[in-house]
């Protein structure tokens, strides 16, 4: 293939990337099936004890559409749960993965993988990273989720997202993490608060 040919071929793309991306972001924003402070206060037997703001500063990193941040107790046992939704990802506006947020706040990621949390049947893939800062040590679920899907790695979500964009107009997307002291048996309680928040969170997407 010569490369006046070549040339042509990639600057035929490039100029379709940039239609279809001037396209997509003249697409309306998402609006959420419920308002996110929807989210039940009573997850299984888990309760809300307290809710939190975000600074100002964080909140002018992250430009949320909309989020929560809660603790929730059970027995004895307390998570937090935060959910940042964006409707609609333009530039500027995206959601942080907290593989960057964790050692950007001071926390050092010494173990990640990649779990799948089952619900109803279905698998469903989320992070797990066990973290560390100074002496305090924490576990932390995340995922990545929309009305179409859930997705644990950020380049394929974002990959998703565009495809999404295009295909179904669907330009909204929310992040979902859970956050606990690194304790005997925290994990499980992640796991089992994940398996009932994927499907809380779904009623608050619509579908």
């Amino acid at each position: 293939m010569s490369s006046s040919v070549l040339s042509a071929i990639i600057a035929t793309m490039l100029a379709l990337t940039l239609g279809v991306s001037k396209w997509s972001d003249s697409r309306p924003p998402d609006r959420l099936h419920q308002p996110l402070e929807k989210f039940p206060a009573k997850v299984g037997n888990w309760e809300m004890k307290s809710s939190s703001e975000l600074t100002p500063g964080v909140l002018a990193k992250l430009i949320p559409t909309a989020y929560i941040d809660r603790q929730y107790t059970k027995a004895g046992s307390q998570i937090e749960l935060f959910i940042a939704y964006y409707d609609s990802q333009r530039a500027g506006e995206s959601m942080h993965s907290p593989r960057n947020c964790l050692p950007g706040a001071g926390w050092e990621i010494w173990d990640y993988s990649t779990g799948n949390v089952a619900v109803n049947g279905t698998s469903y893939p989320v992070n797990k990273f066990f973290v560390q800062n100074g002496q305090a040590r924490g576990v932390v679920l995340y995922w990545y989720q929309t009305r179409d899907r859930v997705v644990a790695d950020e380049y394929q979500a974002k990959a998703f997202f565009i495809w999404d964009k295009i295909t179904k107009a669907h330009t909204g997307g929310s992040i979902v993490r859970i956050t606990s002291t690194d304790r005997p048996g925290a994990l499980d309680d992640e796991q089992e608060f994940a398996r009932l928040a994927i499907p809380a969170m779904q009623e608050i997407l619509g579908r």
